[in-house]
């Protein structure tokens, strides 16, 4: 099953992510990711089996442990690749909290003989696939207000013509 563990956004920040991708979806061209799809990935782990998904769970439980809500700082736009195949995303900003608890969720995969993709972790929540931004300037843009993850899940993805969708397996509760 291709999976990955991902920071549930707060019900407020996923609203107002909702809205800035309504807004830049009258202006940009490209596949939206649907409201309540939205997160921000903290280990893509790619396909695994049962055993591997048990282990993965056993690896959050250990990296959530004493762990409190996680401050998510909207930080603007970017895209990731160029022309008509970018990824637009929403970043957010590396503090302290965001980044320690990645690293200790990656160490724990790691403990446990897991994979994962291993590129240096850039916190941000997906937009658009195969996006393509007006060439002005994108003004008035109302970015979510500042707010805390409170819950990190262990997801199963399906991949359907119409976009992923997401199956929550495992959830840990920050704090």
């Amino acid at each position: 099953m291709r999976s990955f563990v991902a920071l549930e956004l707060p019900e407020a920040f996923a609203d107002e992510v909702a809205a800035l991708s309504r807004c830049l979806s009258a202006v940009c061209e490209g596949r939206f990711v649907r409201p309540g799809n939205h997160h921000l990935t903290l280990a893509f782990l790619g396909e695994v089996g049962e055993a591997e998904a048990r282990r993965a769970m056993d690896a959050l439980d250990a990296a959530c442990a004493g762990a409190g809500p996680v401050e998510l700082v909207a930080e603007g736009l970017g895209t990731f690749g160029r022309g008509r195949d970018a990824t637009l995303w929403l970043g957010v900003e590396k503090n302290p909290g965001l980044a320690a608890l990645a690293e200790r969720l990656r160490e724990e995969l790691l403990a446990r003989g897991l994979c994962f993709d291993e590129k240096p972790f850039l916190p941000h929540v997906t937009i658009a696939r195969r996006a393509r931004l007006p060439q002005a300037a994108l003004e008035g843009l109302a970015f979510p207000l500042p707010d805390e993850a409170r819950a990190v899940t262990l997801y199963r993805s399906f991949l359907d013509p119409g976009g992923a969708r997401y199956k929550p397996l495992y959830t840990v509760e920050l704090g």
